[in-house]
């Protein structure tokens, strides 16, 4: 689920520290984590879509079925929580129950693309390129993922 090519990582660390206010401090967060995670502050390169697993893994599934290459996307170890990153601004014109937003004045836990990480890991890591889930795709693949768990379904 990491990339696998070797230029990968680099352009995908560049493309995450491009939105610290430090992005030498943050590398060296990287670094001197024993988790291998930063501190990262949502609302400028990207918001965060934070789903509950029970609907963001099967809005996942969706999805990915949708498009080719989503925008990154988080989950923690036990898949409890799932974050998609989409454009900055999300946040604030989000209506929806049960999914938590990070946009302007929030961070999120970030791990070192293309290694493992304590806590938290990329279900689709950056590749650097700015790619982001379009928020009108992730709103259909969530309505087709609650429609399968409420029919009784698969996602």
């Amino acid at each position: 689920m990491t990339g696998s090519g070797a230029e990968e990582p680099k352009t995908a660390v560049e493309w995450l520290v491009s939105a610290a206010p430090d992005p030498d401090a943050c590398r060296r967060e990287w670094e001197g984590s024993r988790l291998g995670t930063a501190l990262l502050p949502a609302g400028r390169r990207w918001d965060v879509l934070i789903l509950p697993g029970e609907l963001g893994c099967p809005t996942f599934d969706v999805l990915t079925r949708l498009v080719r290459r989503p925008g990154p996307v988080l989950a923690d170890l036990g898949d409890e929580r799932l974050g998609f990153f989409v454009p900055p601004g999300t946040s604030q014109r989000w209506i929806g129950t049960g999914v938590r937003t990070a946009g302007r004045g929030t961070w999120i836990v970030v791990p070192y693309p293309g290694r493992v990480a304590g806590g938290v890991r990329w279900l689709i890591p950056p590749d650097g390129s700015g790619t982001l889930t379009d928020p009108s795709l992730l709103e259909l693949s969530m309505h087709e993922a609650a429609a399968a768990i409420a029919g009784g379904g698969e996602g």
